[in-house]
C-alpha cells in the first residue's frame, strides 16, 4: 500500500509540475470550454417565450453548472494513446512496474488541479455579470454533485480509453471518437437541458450513458428534479461494462502490438 501511495504521489506531482509550465494553455483551454455559456444565452432568450418548464435564471445555472461539469470532466487520452501505439512510444512504458495507463489518469487529475483557478475565475465574472442567477446550493447537493462528476470523469475516461484501445488495429482511432462525439453533444445535456426534449426520447436517453456525464450531476447541483437511484445505478452499470471490454481490448491489443515486433 505505501507503495502504491509513493508511485502515485509521484506521479501526480510529476505531471502537476509539467502542467504548470502551461499555465497560458491552461488559460486557453478552460476558455474553449465554454460553448455553454454561449448557448446559455440562446435559451435564457428562448425561455422568456415561456414554452418550457424552465426560467431564464434555471438555464443560466444550469449551463453555468454545465461548463463546471465540463472542466472537470474533459478527456483527451485517446489523442496522447493513439499517438503513443503509432510512434512506438508505448513499448517504454511497458518496461514499467505499472500498467501505463496511470500515467494518463495522473495528466488528466493534474490539469484539473491546475486549471481549477482559472475556471473559479470564470465562473466568479458569471456572478458578477449576471448576478440574479446566484444560488446556493444545499449541502446534500453538493455532495451528490461532487460523486456524480467524479462518476461522469470515470465514465468519459472509461468510454475514451476504449476507443483509444483500437489504436493497436487501426491507426484513426480517434475518428471513431469523433464520431461518438456527435451522438455525446447532443444527447449529454450540452446543448440542451434533458427538461426540453420530449419525454419519450428523454426516458430513451436515460438508459444510455450520455446524461450522467453532463446532464445528471448538473441537473443535481441546480435542484431539478432527477432519479438519483436510477442515475447512479446506470452510471455504475456502463462503467462496468466498459471497465470489462476495456480490460479485454487491452489484453488482445497487447498480442497484436507485440505481434507487430513493437
Amino acid at each position: 500500500m505505501n507503495s502504491m501511495v509513493k508511485k502515485a504521489r509521484v506521479l501526480l506531482t510529476a505531471y502537476y509540475a509539467y502542467m504548470l509550465e502551461y499555465r497560458a494553455e491552461l488559460f486557453l483551454w478552460a476558455l474553449s470550454g465554454s460553448l455553454p455559456l454561449i448557448l446559455m444565452g440562446v435559451w435564457t432568450q428562448a425561455a422568456q417565450s415561456g414554452q418550457f418548464g424552465l426560467t431564464a435564471e434555471d438555464f443560466a445555472r444550469y449551463f453555468l453548472t454545465v461548463f463546471v461539469v465540463r472542466q472537470f470532466t474533459v478527456v483527451w487520452v485517446i489523442y496522447e494513446f493513439e499517438k503513443e501505439v503509432v510512434e512506438g512510444k508505448l513499448s517504454p512504458r511497458l518496461l514499467q512496474p505499472i500498467d501505463p495507463v496511470w500515467h494518463h489518469v495522473a495528466s488528466h487529475l493534474s490539469e484539473r488541479l491546475a486549471r481549477l483557478p482559472f475556471a473559479l475565475v470564470l465562473v466568479g465574472m458569471f456572478f458578477i455579470l449576471y448576478p440574479q442567477a446566484a444560488w446556493i446550493p444545499n449541502l446534500s447537493n453538493i455532495l451528490l454533485f461532487v460523486v456524480t462528476v467524479i462518476s461522469a470523469f470515470i465514465l468519459r475516461f472509461l468510454i475514451q480509453y476504449t476507443f483509444a484501445l483500437l489504436a493497436f488495429w487501426t491507426e484513426r482511432a480517434n475518428a471513431i471518437e469523433n464520431f461518438w462525439f456527435l451522438f455525446y453533444l447532443f444527447f449529454s445535456g450540452l446543448i440542451a437541458p434533458l427538461d426540453v426534449f420530449p419525454e419519450n426520447i428523454r426516458n430513451l436517453l436515460l438508459w444510455t450513458p450520455f446524461p450522467y456525464l453532463i446532464d445528471f450531476p448538473a441537473s443535481i447541483l441546480i435542484g431539478l428534479p432527477v432519479n438519483i437511484l436510477q442515475g447512479i445505478l446506470v452510471t455504475l452499470g456502463w462503467i462496468a461494462l466498459f471497465f470489462v471490454i476495456n480490460r479485454w481490448l487491452w489484453r488482445q491489443g497487447l498480442k497484436q502490438y507485440s505481434g507487430m515486433g513493437a
